[in-house]
């Protein structure tokens, strides 16, 4: 039971026991156990709110689309070797890994816009599924024979249930349609409808031939579904699709400077992504060949331009040489022509393969540069050499000189070409021969029987952990926001005593009409429809712990009214709900049974019901007698209970309080105090109405009833000012409808909460 309060504590004992007291470190202490014990009150509702989420993730583990992830390995090799001795010096002044190029070169928007390019990776084509189930509905379906698909649920004919495919060869929209999304529905025969968003019908074609409305092109090579299923598809902006793929490839070197780059891919299709990831690996090796092999390629480049012009020249120089030959009847040079001949060939093939040389020099660097420099003192040198030949030739006979410069054409020109025949063939071999310095290790791979994504284990404890964390989130909010007294300390540190804490009674709900429930563990009162008994709690279970709080009251009681003017109580309370009828009538039950003549009046003449507790009826009561229409003989009624009388409300008038300052209140106070031993008026809520003040200055003691976890402590001060503004001391306060709870249960009321009653 709840043990009364000693009111006649002295305000030194008070002092001195609030000097006693831990200072904050144990406030904070108890504090810390309050909160904890909140949790516990609440413990079914944190377990509901867990396993909700846990089961929400479940759900989300086993529906989830399972990601796979597609692996490949590329080497990096250096170029070249380095100098011997300068490794280490080299080593300190290296800023990054040769793979790191290598890694962004991979990533490049060449590469992987050829990748997209070719693999056509900005065309987005896929099975329309069931919202949540059918993804998993699609996964699991497997065909017992080629190209079967699985049947529709739930007469659901335009989703795909699984085993449905589509190729799409080509996709060409409007700028303006880039990125949204279209419908292709399957016909029957291999026919098929381009659709809008709207559903609206763009073309309608055949499985393999180009169907166009100059607008929109379309081809599809493969089409497996039943008729009327539906796949959605969409052409997404090259750009952004180049971007997105760059940021979904990853690439990471294994160990530092080690040359090995690993990559890796996710998506939910498998062979898509050991398709791209095997493209992008080929085009980047390939790439790297081509860069590699890229200056022997521009040199074939320029040989072939100019070996053409070679060739026609030679050709010129041959019939020049034949038509002179001709004419002249076949004249032979000198042995002394020969020989300046032979020399003039060779000046003039290494004229022309210095001149050559010059030529694509100038296509790497500028005439200001050595390499520039040093062929153009080469071809001077060689020059001035033929130069001096020519001053022999001129002394020759003329027939000689001609047929000297006709036989030097030819010469020098099929010197020259042939010796470009061979340049042609020796580039072509060393380009067809470049190796480039990265090569495949690994080709892409994906582990189907163990995608990457979802973690279901991971999701599973990762919903459980937040549905936890989320319940006890609320569950601490609810606290720091609910401002309902639940410590009597509380009541007492504004200056209000507190007579007696009555704990919450579920015996009183099956013995009134009104069935004050534990609701939220707040304290809140909630209406039931329940049969009404004629018996109240101190008469049908008098060893309740309520009843025994309440006897603890009328001790306290009997000290407390030593001191006042009369024997009238009154109680009324901050608002509705908090229980002044549950206590008015026990407490007249329990000074009853004491031995004293009691009599309870329900002053609350708007909503009182106060005759539900003794089974009496609401007419003939104190609004009657007030207006004079009866008598107190003929309102007073008798219970069950020896010396307990009971004046019911009566009439519901229109002028509650006017009638209660009347005259005849005053007189009818005067005649029943003579008459009874305690009077107990059971009045209003005083912050709604002005009633309880009224009745207050006719009474010896005025008692406050406030309810656990419902009254604010600033509601309560507020109930006291009301009634100091009218000249009424509030003796004390009884807290009544505590409740047995975790977060209480290290308070200094919960050490009286003890049932005591005898074992038979």
């Amino acid at each position: 039971m709840l043990p009364h309060k000693n009111i006649a504590m002295s305000s030194e004992t008070k002092n001195t026991a609030d000097q006693q007291r831990p200072m904050n470190a144990a406030t904070n202490e108890i504090d810390l156990m309050a909160l904890f014990g909140a949790l516990l009150d609440r413990k079914y509702f944190i377990c509901i709110i867990t396993a909700i989420f846990m089961m929400v993730g479940v759900a989300v583990a086993i529906y989830s689309t399972p990601i796979y992830q597609a692996t490949a390995m590329i080497q990096v090799e250096e170029n070249s070797a380095s100098v011997p001795g300068l490794d280490d010096m080299a080593g300190m002044f290296e800023s990054s890994s040769k793979s790191v190029t290598e890694i962004e070169l991979l990533k490049s928007r060449s590469v992987i816009g050829e990748a997209v390019d070719n693999l056509q990776l900005d065309i987005v084509v896929k099975p329309k599924l069931y919202p949540v189930i059918g993804g998993r509905s699609f996964r699991s379906f497997n065909p017992v024979k080629p190209e079967q698909v699985a049947k529709a649920s739930y007469n659901a004919e335009s989703y795909a249930w699984g085993g449905e495919q589509i190729d799409v060869f080509r996709f060409d929209v409007p700028k303006s349609a880039i990125g949204h999304t279209f419908i292709i529905q399957a016909g029957k025969n291999n026919s098929f409808s381009l659709l809008s968003g709207d559903e609206e019908i763009i073309l309608n074609g055949k499985v393999g031939e180009e169907v166009t409305n100059g607008r929109f092109t379309i081809t599809i090579k493969k089409l497996v579904a039943r008729a009327g299923t539906d796949f959605i598809i969409s052409r997404k902006d090259r750009l952004n699709t180049i971007i997105d793929l760059q940021a979904a490839i990853g690439a990471s070197e294994k160990g530092k400077d080690s040359g090995i780059v690993n990559l890796s891919y996710q998506h939910e299709n498998p062979e898509y992504a050991q398709t791209v990831l095997n493209e992008i690996s080929k085009i980047y090796v390939r790439k790297n060949v081509d860069r590699n092999s890229a200056e022997a390629k521009k040199s074939l480049d320029f040989l072939a331009v100019q070996l053409p012009e070679i060739k026609k020249e030679l050709e010129e120089s041959e019939a020049l040489f034949n038509d002179y030959q001709k004419n002249q009847q076949s004249v032979n040079i000198s042995l002394e022509t020969q020989g300046i001949l032979e020399q003039i060939i060779e000046l003039d093939t290494k004229l022309q393969e210095l001149d050559l040389q010059r030529l694509s020099v100038s296509r790497k660097f500028k005439r200001n540069h050595p390499n520039y420099q040093g062929i153009v003192e080469q071809i001077s040198a060689v020059q001035s050499q033929r130069n001096d030949l020519a001053e022999k030739v001129s002394s020759l006979p003329e027939m000689q000189q001609k047929l000297l410069g006709l036989t030097r054409d030819v010469e020098v020109g099929n010197a020259i070409y042939m010796q470009l025949l061979g340049k042609v063939q020796e580039l072509d071999i060393v380009r067809a021969g470049t190796v480039g310095n990265v090569r495949i290790i690994d080709v892409a791979e994906v582990n189907i029987t163990k995608p990457v994504k979802p973690k279901k284990a991971l999701i599973v404890v990762m919903a459980t952990m937040l549905g936890g964390m989320l319940a006890v989130a609320i569950v601490l909010i609810q606290k720091a926001l609910h401002k309902g007294v639940e410590d009597p300390s509380e009541i007492e540190g504004i200056g209000l005593p507190v007579y007696a804490s009555v704990p919450f009674s579920m015996n009183q709900d099956k013995l009134t009409g009104l069935a004050k429930g534990i609701g939220k563990g707040l304290g809140k009162a909630r209406k039931a429809k329940v049969a009404q008994h004629k018996n109240i709690l101190a008469v049908e279970n008098p060893a309740d712990l309520s009843i025994e709080a309440l006897r603890s009251l009328r001790t306290s009681l009997h000290f407390a009214m030593m001191e006042a003017k009369n024997n009238v109580i009154a109680i009324s309370g901050p608002s509705p709900s908090v229980g002044k009828s549950f206590i008015s009538a026990n407490l007249g039950a329990v000074l009853a049974q004491s031995g004293q003549k009691v009599l309870v009046i329900d002053a609350d003449m708007r909503k009182g019901y106060l005759q539900r507790h003794f089974g009496l009826k609401w007419e003939n009561g104190l609004s009657d007698i007030l207006s004079g229409q009866k008598t107190l003989e003929q309102v007073t009624k008798p219970t069950n209970v020896n010396g307990l009388d009971v004046i019911t409300r009566g009439q519901v008038p229109p002028n509650p309080s006017e009638l209660l300052m009347h005259s005849n209140f005053s007189e009818l106070i005067a005649e029943i105090k003579t008459k009874y031993d305690i009077v107990i008026i059971d009045t209003p809520p005083i912050l709604a109405v002005t009633d309880p003040a009224i009745v207050g200055g006719h009474s010896g003691t005025m008692l406050m009833v406030t309810r656990f976890g419902q009254n604010a402590l600033k509601e309560i001060d507020y109930a006291r000012q009301r009634f100091e503004q009218n000249g009424i001391d509030v003796k004390g306060v009884v807290f009544n409808g505590v409740l047995k709870k975790a977060s209480n249960a290290y308070g200094y009321y919960g050490y009286y909460n003890y049932e005591y009653k005898s074992d038979k």
